[in-house]
C-alpha cells in the first residue's frame, strides 16, 4: 500500500490564505506541554500581528519564551476540502506608538468589515458594551507582530 502525501501549497496560495482568514491557533513553549490558544490576526502583507490581553497564560509564556508556532486553515465543513499553514517564528512586542495605533486601527477594520460580534472585545480586554474603536483608544492589550519565521509548511487537500 503506497502512503498519498498532501500536497503542497505554491506561496500564492497560502498567502492568500493568510490574507483571506482572520482568525489562527498559536501554540507557546508552556511548562511541560505546548499551550495553544486562538487569536485574531491582522495581515500586512509582510508580518501577522496580534492582539493579547496583558494577563493569562499566553503572556505568561510569551515572557518565558518568544518562540512559537502559528496555525491558519481553511477546510469545508465535511473536510472534504482543507489548507492550513504554519509558521514558526518568535513574536515581538511592538512598543512604537504610532505602528500600534496602525495595527489597532486594522483590528478596528477587520472587526467592522468581517461583522464579528463585539463579545470578541473581552477577548481583548474590553468590554463588549465598548465600540470597537476603544481598542485604539486604550492601551488594554498588546501588540505581537510574527517575525523570524524559520519554518513554513502549506498544505492543502483541494
Amino acid at each position: 500500500m503506497e502512503i498519498v502525501k498532501i500536497p503542497k501549497m505554491e506561496k500564492e496560495e497560502y498567502d492568500a490564505l493568510i490574507h483571506n482568514r482572520f482568525m489562527a491557533r498559536i501554540a507557546f513553549q508552556g511548562e511541560k506541554y505546548p499551550y495553544i490558544a486562538p487569536f485574531m490576526y491582522v495581515y500586512d502583507g509582510k508580518h501577522l500581528y496580534f492582539l493579547s490581553t496583558k494577563y493569562g497564560r499566553k503572556f505568561e509564556y510569551f515572557r518565558k519564551s518568544p518562540y512559537v508556532s502559528v496555525e491558519i486553515e481553511q477546510y469545508e465543513p465535511d473536510l472534504s476540502g482543507f489548507m492550513f499553514v504554519t509558521l514558526q517564528g518568535y513574536l515581538e512586542e511592538e512598543t512604537d506608538s504610532i505602528e500600534k495605533k496602525i495595527i489597532r486601527g486594522k483590528f478596528v477594520d477587520l472587526i467592522r468589515e468581517q461583522h464579528l460580534s463585539l463579545n470578541i472585545l473581552a477577548a481583548l480586554g474590553h468590554s463588549p458594551e465598548d465600540a470597537p474603536e476603544s481598542i485604539c483608544r486604550e492601551e488594554r492589550s498588546v501588540v505581537w507582530r510574527l517575525n523570524g519565521v524559520r519554518s513554513l509548511v502549506a498544505l492543502k487537500n483541494v
